[in-house]
């Protein structure tokens, strides 16, 4: 069966990089989405510049809302694999046919990029937040999930087809886990290089991390039930 991907690409004010970001990509695949999580600035004109799809939100929703929106566009549409991208240039896109490659060889339905092994750039505070989450992760999904909070991931279509998101923050990323391992989806990890730049994070450790904990105690109560 022919896979037919795509790009998935959730971003806020993100002007600086998108167009580089886009024009990189296409040299790996040539269908993106951008879905414009109510940017103040010129990501969406840059992005349809470049001829990507872009869907826009009104106001800012978050990225987990940003991939809600996505993922219905693409479920409409009659593609088999998604790649998840950030826009903030942390994720090269030179490295999306290591995903490809580790698809093609293993069919597991959901490959991580994992930060860890050249982590020496992240953010101490993120690295101690992720090495501690990811830990969380692993022992809930029963599979080693090194970098749990990795943006960059590729997705078969079978997962969001079988799985019910519910929230709309970055603790979405760990959610798409969670659930996908509950539905007996396999998970992998593959390495890759992480760029930091010193553009505005969106991520709040107090807050997001409050977050996590509530998708946490969520998760648990809905298995309980």
């Amino acid at each position: 069966m022919q896979m037919n991907k795509v790009i998935l690409i959730p971003v806020y004010n993100g002007e600086y990089h998108i167009t580089s970001l886009i024009k990189r990509i296409r040299e790996y695949i040539s269908d993106i989405v951008v879905v414009d999580d109510g940017s103040t600035d010129n990501t969406a004109v840059l992005a349809e510049k470049e001829e990507a799809t872009v869907i826009r939100h009104k106001k800012n929703k978050g990225k987990g809302a940003s991939l809600h929106t996505g993922i219905d566009y693409i479920l409409s549409r009659d593609y088999n694999i998604v790649i998840v991208m950030d826009a903030d240039g942390q994720h090269k896109p030179e490295e999306i046919p290591k995903f490809i490659e580790h698809f093609n060889k293993t069919r597991t339905p959901i490959i991580l990029g994992n930060r860890i092994k050249n982590a020496k750039n992240m953010p101490l505070v993120r690295r101690i937040t992720n090495k501690i989450m990811s830990t969380i992760i692993s022992k809930i999904c029963h599979q080693c999930i090194p970098d749990s909070q990795c943006g960059y991931r590729l997705i078969k279509r079978e997962v969001f087809e079988k799985i019910k998101l519910l929230y709309s923050n970055y603790e979405i990323e760990s959610e798409i886990l969670i659930r996908a391992s509950r539905r007996g989806f396999k998970i992998d990890s593959i390495p890759i290089t992480t760029v930091y730049h010193q553009e505005k994070s969106y991520i709040n450790p107090v807050v997001d991390t409050m977050r996590f904990i509530r998708l946490l105690i969520n998760v648990y109560r809905e298995k309980s039930e």
